[in-house]
């Protein structure tokens, strides 16, 4: 990702890898520029291959184009190493086995849970399981996983995070996903039930869980 001043081209990508299918028109008034400024810059990242767009029919009108991010987009946001992490998890299974990888994702699970409990406790002052979700998102944040949460009904939490920075690596090895839902359940505790709703490496924009309490309201 271009590091400093970002420039409404920037800008423009941001908001879509955050919020997902945007018209021109509403990355207009986010943005507080004209949408006839902003047709023309996503006509030139369409040039490039950032961006793209779909045709949505209305009940009245013409159709409206919604405007989203290419695959080749995911060279812009950070990817964590991606070929080396990919080479070392080829080695270990080559050199020790899958077994030799297991131990490896078991011994990164325990360190990260460890890691997420000591954060977490200097994050949340009062400890609710709402809490302690928040501050997972901004740790996750922190390391590149552009995190938030929304509320959802009956007291629910969806901690949504729009950028994988270990996708390549997730795709050659996806216990690091099976991983990544193992930390958030171990963390939370029993009070909480997590649940992948959405997973990038199933198509889906982003990955999202949904979280909440064992009884009703959380």
């Amino acid at each position: 990702m271009i590091e400093g001043k970002q420039t409404i081209k920037d800008q423009i990508l941001h908001l879509l890898k955050m919020q997902g299918s945007q018209t021109a028109s509403t990355l207009a008034e986010q943005l507080h520029v004209s949408p006839m400024a902003i047709r023309q810059h996503l006509q030139s990242l369409k040039a490039e291959k950032w961006v793209t767009y779909q045709e949505e029919r209305r009940p009245l009108g013409r159709p409206v184009k919604l405007w989203q991010l290419t695959t080749h987009c995911k060279d812009y946001f950070p990817d964590s190493h991606a070929d080396l992490t990919v080479d070392l998890l080829r080695s270990v299974e080559s050199i020790f086995g899958s077994r030799g990888l297991d131990r490896l994702m078991a011994d990164r699970r325990q360190r990260q849970v460890q890691t997420y409990h000591t954060r977490i406790a200097e994050l949340s002052t009062q400890g609710t399981w709402q809490q302690q979700v928040r501050a997972i998102a901004q740790l996750r944040t922190q390391e590149g996983y552009m995190a938030e949460v929304v509320e959802q009904s009956e007291g629910a939490l969806l901690l949504i995070e729009n950028h994988c920075p270990i996708c390549v690596a997730a795709q050659t090895c996806q216990k690091l996903c099976s991983t990544e839902l193992e930390v958030f359940r171990s963390v939370l505790g029993s009070a909480v039930t997590v649940e992948r709703v959405e997973h990038i490496l199933q198509g889906d924009r982003r990955c999202a869980y949904r979280i909440r309490g064992q009884r009703a309201g959380g």
